[in-house]
């Protein structure tokens, strides 16, 4: 490796701190050795994950975070998206012994069959690397609640009004967490002149409560013909969802839920850490979490 190599990789490592190259590099790990949730079988509703290579380390402290703090066991579905590992799935396992792994290889045969009739779907399907938050996670579904959950959720103390509205027979809208902005590849204007009805603002796709029949292959097909909806690649997953949504039924989650951009936990149960503040779910998330003595407490 050169001289020039190898300074930019320490500049990457350490772009952030020493505190979170700490807590990211060699305090994350640690919980490899926590003990395993088991009894995840609690089907009035199920928690879908989509996770990576790079991702599923972050997800083993989301999902224990969620249920330590939670108290539920809520049973759980993680999708690989194509990069994990056996030995990336072996570990999930052992941690998390009721849940249920799909296999991207797999999932593709189903999903393929299953959206043949609606072409624009299949194409989707195809094409975008987060399209199966939009379809495999409710063909995978077991319960007529999802839990939606991405990797970069931590949980700090019980989310009580999200719990609420999971577990409440006569709540039947859809809810999710607050993003900072409305970021959408379709603009609103334009699904009130075509579709009819208004977009919920600020709909983020990464915590909330979905219900199983908002999930309409039919709608999404529709959708998908809007001018310009394929459009940024982070985002449409996060359109379509938002579109099934508000024409389903959609809430927000109350403050404490929303994304932030600015530091500080606040004494909210939990926060999303998005992209650009990733580091800070190392330095003050897993810190905060580790200094409390959560991984002392999952071993108990």
């Amino acid at each position: 490796m050169s001289l020039g190599s190898l300074l930019l990789k320490i500049r990457q490592k350490y772009k952030h701190g020493l505190q979170t190259a700490f807590y990211r590099d060699y305090i994350r790990e640690k919980f490899l050795t926590s003990k395993p949730v088991t009894d995840t079988t609690d089907t009035t509703c199920e928690i879908h994950v989509l996770t990576s290579t790079t991702d599923w380390l972050n997800l083993m402290w989301v999902l224990k975070s969620f249920y330590h703090f939670s108290g539920r066991l809520y049973s759980l579905c993680i999708h690989d998206d194509g990069t994990l590992t056996q030995e990336h799935c072996d570990i999930l396992k052992y941690h998390f012994p009721d849940s249920r792994i799909i296999d991207r290889k797999i999932a593709e045969e189903k999903m393929v069959a299953l959206l043949k009739p609606y072409p624009r779907c299949l194409e989707f399907r195809k094409t975008n690397h987060l399209s199966p938050k939009v379809f495999d996670f409710v063909a995978y579904l077991e319960s007529d609640r999802l839990l939606l959950l991405d990797s970069d959720v931590l949980f700090f103390q019980e989310p009580t009004e999200l719990l609420k509205r999971i577990e409440s027979p006569t709540y039947l809208y859809n809810c999710v967490n607050r993003d900072i902005a409305s970021a959408y590849t379709v603009e609103p204007a334009v699904v009130r002149e075509r579709l009819g009805f208004t977009m919920q603002p600020r709909f983020n796709s990464g915590l909330g409560l979905i219900h199983k029949k908002s999930i309409n292959l039919d709608w999404i097909e529709e959708f998908l013909g809007l001018p310009g909806i394929i459009g940024h690649f982070w985002r449409i997953e996060q359109t379509l969802l938002t579109l099934c949504s508000s024409k389903f039924g959609v809430e927000l989650l109350p403050e404490e839920y929303e994304v932030r951009l600015e530091k500080g936990i606040n004494d909210f149960p939990c926060r999303h850490y998005v992209g650009v503040i990733r580091h800070l779910m190392y330095s003050e998330g897993i810190r905060h979490l580790v200094q409390n003595g959560f991984l002392k407490e999952l071993n108990q």
